[in-house]
């Protein structure tokens, strides 16, 4: 089930997610590019307005941006990894898909996109445990992954397949029950492992990674970098532009959407 941004701001709880609850967090600095300072706005200005009434609802709302939305007399809000419209005058909220009929696009996911695109861009490919092709890569695809969640596991046992279709996979660490878990501390030790592709797949297996500790380790960055991008469940599938292509998906599967992309894209 999709994960409200409205859950957030008035308090309720969803019957179902994706996702397990969270174990409570350990504080951490979170000073690096997943988790921006909020913007400030002019008095007065629509942007004001709206920013004011997400704080009357709920001030620990965390906005990222506020812009004209693609129909008049609206914003376009970016918070907590979802879109939300608001009027300009703060009285009216509304969150679903906004769909532009002519172009076929949900113009909420294209502003998700935008967002996640920016995102991948601070993420060095050296914090990425990557498995390439040994001939041509075709398509480069980002996976959002967790070692115990078993679409997780199924996707990599296939993982020379889409090696074998020319799909390059790079992969992101988010331990789904948060950064104080067991969860968390397995995927430290295979993000701080010599030989990460091993340890990875050695998690996958419910084989033994030994456990230790690096320096800036990419997993709490990875982590937040997630949720900004509005993670739902593992695995996540991206494109490098930062479009969503799913959760789990076949080898086949995935490069018949992948070429799919391509063509959408070249035919502008």
């Amino acid at each position: 089930m999709k994960r409200l941004l409205l859950a957030v701001l008035f308090g309720f709880s969803l019957s179902a997610c994706a996702q397990p609850a969270a174990t409570p967090q350990k504080v951490t600095p979170a000073t690096d590019a997943a988790t921006p300072k909020e913007p400030s706005f002019a008095a007065g200005t629509p942007e004001a307005r709206v920013r004011e009434a997400l704080a009357r609802i709920n001030p620990k709302i965390k906005v990222e941006s506020i812009s004209p939305a693609p129909i008049p007399g609206f914003r376009e809000v970016i918070a907590t990894g979802q879109v939300v419209y608001v009027s300009d005058d703060g009285k009216y909220l509304f969150q679903g898909g906004l769909l532009d009929i002519e172009k076929r696009k949900d113009m909420g996911e294209v502003a998700m996109a935008k967002v996640r695109k920016q995102v991948l861009a601070t993420l060095p490919e050296s914090d990425r445990i990557v498995f390439a092709p040994a001939g041509v890569t075709k398509h480069t695809v980002v996976v959002l992954t967790d070692v115990e969640c078993g679409y997780c596991r199924k996707f990599h046992s296939d993982i020379a397949q889409y090696n074998k279709l020319g799909i390059r996979v790079e992969y992101l660490a988010f331990p789904r029950a948060g950064l104080a878990s067991p969860d968390y501390q397995k995927m430290v030790a295979v993000w701080c492992a010599p030989d990460r592709k091993k340890a990875l797949t050695d998690a996958k297996s419910d084989r033994p990674v030994a456990q230790g500790q690096c320096a800036n380790t990419p997993v709490d960055r990875e982590y937040r970098a997630g949720l900004r991008m509005g993670l739902e469940g593992t695995p996540m599938i991206l494109s490098t532009d930062g479009q969503q292509l799913g959760g789990y998906m076949p080898p086949d599967a995935l490069l018949q959407r992948l070429d799919a992309l391509d063509k959408e894209k070249s035919a502008g």
